[in-house]
């Protein structure tokens, strides 16, 4: 999952980015309203942390904003207002959930996995494909019942390819998948990954689409 974060505190926003990393997230962060409306226009993500008080602005401005563009996102409001007034106002802002500084990593996590989970059709935990199954609660793939486990931008990549099976997705859509801005990506990295999953999964398992993108097969006979 892709992640914005907006946190200007360049330490608090350094430990958030490498624990949600280490977690397997691809983090996007900002230090201002501007760069996070400027990311927001250019990619697409899976959640948000929003920070309130930042050196252009509330960012309450922007919880409001994505809310009437009617994005169906999850977002967190990370901030050292613990008032009950304050909290109030981001929740009907149309914030999700409320983390108040200073917070536990883990949790912060936890919430996020919570608030997700409000958004998503009910959990599966096993999907089918054609020649392997993605166990979703462990985070690995089944090949003819042995588990194939993925690195994280790998499972990053069948997570995306897997959320609309069958539909092509463009380089571009992938890349933003599995990279963050910051992340110094070489042109043909995205065809490198797609080769590991085959090996991995399946080598008619991802169907290239010249020129378009690529897709990965539905089960067989479905």
């Amino acid at each position: 999952m892709r992640i914005l974060l907006l946190e200007d505190h360049a330490t608090l926003a350094d430990a958030i980015s490498s624990h949600l990393r280490a977690q397997g997230f691809i983090v996007d962060a900002c230090a201002t309203l501007r760069c996070a409306a400027a990311a927001f226009a250019s990619g697409e993500f899976g959640a948000a942390l929003i920070d309130l008080a930042l050196p252009d602005g509330n960012g309450l401005d922007l919880v409001s904003s994505l809310r009437q563009r009617g994005l169906p996102l999850p977002i967190l409001i990370l901030t050292a207002r613990d008032q009950i007034s304050d909290r109030i106002r981001g929740l009907e802002a149309g914030a999700d959930d409320y983390l108040v500084k200073p917070f536990d990593l883990d949790e912060m996590v936890a919430r996020i996995h919570a608030v997700t989970r409000r958004y998503s059709d009910p959990p599966v935990a096993l999907k089918e494909f054609a020649g392997f199954c993605i166990d979703c609660t462990r985070r690995c793939v089944l090949v003819k019942e042995t588990t194939v486990l993925l690195t994280a931008k790998e499972w990053a990549l069948l997570e995306k390819l897997s959320s609309r099976p069958g539909t092509v997705f463009s380089k571009e859509q992938l890349d933003q998948a599995i990279y963050g801005f910051d992340d110094d990506a070489a042109s043909n990295t995205l065809e490198v990954f797609i080769s590991r999953l085959r090996k991995k999964i399946g080598k008619d398992s991802i169907a290239t689409v010249r020129g378009l993108g690529y897709r990965l097969n539905q089960k067989e006979n479905a």
